[in-house]
């Protein structure tokens, strides 16, 4: 059976370009709601202008099928609320100097 966890995990994989980092560590994973095999996430990107946004999606998508147990996958990408540095982890935005 999916877990939260597991869906978590992939999107580990995916990153922001221009940061380097994962979608998780930035804090741009807003939720993830798991129906057995069925798995919708809300992820949000660090600026509405993001050049590579719908690369972004796809990417979030593609992670999330390849869960063991995944049938489906919705990511929906919101600007609601905004994303901020804030919703990076403490310890990783001590390391970037933020």
């Amino acid at each position: 059976m999916v877990t939260e966890k597991d869906v978590n995990k992939a999107l580990r994989g995916v990153k922001d370009p221009e940061l380097d980092l994962d979608l998780v560590v930035l804090g741009l994973v807003y939720d993830i709601e798991v129906s057995e095999g069925d798995v919708h996430v809300v992820i949000t990107l660090t600026s509405p202008m993001c050049p590579v946004a719908g690369q972004i999606v796809e990417d979030a998508k593609n992670a999330v099928l390849a869960v063991d147990g995944v049938d489906s996958a919705e990511v929906e990408l919101t600007f609601d609320p905004p994303w901020t540095p804030d919703r990076i982890s403490p310890l990783i935005r001590a390391s970037l100097g933020i």
